[in-house]
């Protein structure tokens, strides 16, 4: 387990399903320990609907985030460098973060979280998909970063 960073940047490939997942979870687990956003290599979808869905269910709530990319992030204000830890969940968004940050010495660690959106046929079926990659994160993060620090956060 690292140090606590003050600012973490959660990515992946639309910014709709798994970054958008990992940025509210670190919120709700963390607080404002960290200042926490999410980016995606492509901002062409909106957060998808049953990501919103299984984070509810942990009192989560997504549906007003705002996909974004990388490009727009910068746009924004939110400069790359600022970030102490980039976490991409995707291997493109890997990619994108390590030649952006080239200059930059920062780190920017690989979680190979399942990508739910293909998975599963009837609505339960996606479902499950998708807690299982919010799970995956949800384990991830606590093995990182160590145990929540707001009451009642889901464990």
């Amino acid at each position: 387990m690292g140090k606590f960073p003050a600012s973490v940047l959660f990515c992946c490939d639309h910014n709709a399903v798994r970054s958008p997942m990992a940025e509210g979870l670190m919120k709700k687990l963390y607080g404002q320990r960290a200042y926490v956003q999410s980016a995606g290599v492509r901002n062409d979808m909106e957060v998808d609907g049953f990501s919103v869905a299984v984070c509810k269910e942990l009192g989560i709530e997504l549906s007003r985030h705002r996909s974004r990319s990388f490009d727009e992030m910068e746009q924004w204000g939110d400069d790359l460098s600022q970030f102490d830890l980039i976490v991409a969940l995707s291997p493109a968004s890997q990619r994108q973060a390590l030649e952006l940050t080239r200059f930059n010495h920062l780190e920017v660690e690989y979680w190979p979280i399942l990508d739910p959106t293909g998975l599963g046929e009837a609505r339960e079926a996606k479902l499950s998909a998708y807690r299982q990659a919010r799970d995956q994160i949800r384990t991830r993060m606590l093995d990182r970063f160590g145990p929540p620090s707001e009451p009642g956060a889901p464990l």
